[in-house]
């Protein structure tokens, strides 16, 4: 099946969207489907286009056995509200040429993952012109999050922007998101409920497990056996309320055990430099590559999970999964009844956000018992194997797109055979390059590569 991805963020990005995003390509590749991408360069968190790209020309490159088309875009080094609406604005605009460059090659489905809800209309119009079926995939909901943080303020504004983002939802085929609770707010947009998916973000067991020795960090670092280390590793930006967690570090300043370490990049690193400026038990480490990530999330004691509390349920922090996988202990901060609170509850210690006495009352807690650690990262760990599976989500979306498919008649294509007891059963019908990996070319110019 011909699978067209559209979306702002890819690999090599380490974090967030864009991880998530490349490991869903890549793993519909690998299941014969015919996977392109339509993407920017990578320029986040460090808000700065990778060395290798170039911000302000068209690129292509086959990464994973995906073809990527990646189109230009600004990249504000400073972002705000509104520079951060210029920024996505500016990729909705210049990857419009790239859709209409796809509609000869006529997707089945074409999938917008959001952010950025802008480029949804670009979305619809190929999905429309090829009679494809368009599927939203939210990582975040933009626009609630854009003024419920104070990033844009306009009360107008925000009114005809929630208008519009329903009127854009309610066009899509589908629409997914990574929570319950945030793929049940969908419907509170005026999406039909039997439109709405739920496609948890995942994580690679085999890749993020817990060692059985001490991490390389700590050597590297200097960093004795004997002390604790609070970790936090992700982006540094303005929905994860680090802010609190630097508080923390200086209210405990006086215990010689601890060190934090932050691990990252992104708009509010250097505020967070300052908070922590003067103080010995702190470190900072740039982001790392995707090799030396079971390390660094080994090197955790203690994982820390901050959130501003009115971000609740508008993201899912991505940087979770692996913090469990890694089976060390995790303090999150989030309101009771919130997805995040739901996902760490049972195997971890979650505390109210924005609330620093809470925060250092549970770190000096797990700090001193070294037991109810261990329990709790067997726990995550243990909930990583069992339900975080890739196979999982893309196995869901596999059969939700075949039904869509089936619904419009699916006679473009041979999609379906019928399974036994005469179950209808989806059947992916290799084409373009995943085809050709299947069978000996026909003639040498068959052979020769895209």
């Amino acid at each position: 099946m011909k699978i067209l991805i559209y979306g702002i963020n890819y690999a090599p990005e380490l974090t967030g969207v864009g991880k998530y995003t490349a490991e869903m390509a890549v793993l519909l590749a690998s299941r014969g489907h015919d996977v392109r991408v339509v993407c920017a360069p990578p320029y986040y968190p460090e808000w700065r286009v990778g060395e290798g790209y170039a911000s302000w020309r068209y690129q292509h490159e086959t990464r994973d056995g995906v073809a990527i088309w990646r189109a230009p875009l600004w990249v504000p080094a400073h972002p705000s509200g509104l520079k951060r609406m210029l920024h996505l604005a500016s990729f909705a605009a210049t990857s419009l040429p790239l859709l209409v460059r796809h509609v000869l090659w006529r997707p089945h489905a074409v999938m917008l993952i959001a952010p950025t809800l802008m480029c949804a209309p670009g979305a619809l119009m190929l999905a429309r012109v090829t009679r494809a079926r368009a599927w939203l995939h939210i990582q975040d909901y933009e626009v609630d999050a854009a003024f419920d943080l104070g990033l844009l303020k306009s009360s107008l504004a925000a009114r005809v922007a929630r208008w519009v983002e329903s009127a854009l939802l309610r066009r899509f085929d589908a629409v997914s998101s990574i929570t319950r609770q945030m793929s049940e707010r969908a419907t509170t947009k005026g999406v039909d409920a039997s439109k709405v998916v739920c496609l948890p973000n995942w994580v690679d067991v085999a890749t993020i497990f817990p060692l059985t020795r001490p991490s390389e960090f700590r050597r590297l670092l200097g960093i004795p056996d004997d002390r604790k280390v609070i970790l936090y590793s992700g982006n540094m930006g303005a929905k994860q309320g680090i802010e609190t967690l630097a508080d923390a570090a200086v209210a405990l300043a006086a215990r010689t055990d601890l060190t934090f370490v932050f691990c990252g990049s992104g708009a509010a690193k250097e505020d967070l430099r300052q908070r922590c400026a003067g103080l010995t038990n702190c470190v900072f480490l740039p982001l790392q590559p995707l090799d030396r990530l079971n390390e660094l999330l080994n090197l955790a004691d203690i994982h820390v999970l901050p959130q501003r509390g009115d971000a609740a349920d508008l993201v899912m922090p991505s940087k979770l999964t692996g913090m469990f996988a890694s089976g060390r202990a995790t303090v999150a901060m989030a309101r009771r009844g919130t997805a995040l609170y739901e996902a760490v509850a049972p195997r971890g210690v979650v505390v109210p956000p924005d609330n620093l006495k809470a925060l250092t009352a549970a770190i000096t807690a797990l700090t001193n018992d070294a037991e109810r650690r261990a329990a709790l990262g067997k726990a995550a760990r243990v909930y990583a194997e069992q339900t975080l599976s890739p196979e999982s989500t893309i196995r869901t979306f596999e059969e939700r797109l075949a039904m869509l498919l089936r619904e419009v008649g699916g006679k473009r294509d041979k999609l379906y055979k019928r399974g036994k007891g005469g179950t209808p059963s989806f059947a992916a019908r290799p084409s373009g390059a995943a085809a050709r990996r299947r069978r000996k070319p026909a003639t040498a110019e068959e052979a020769a590569p895209d």
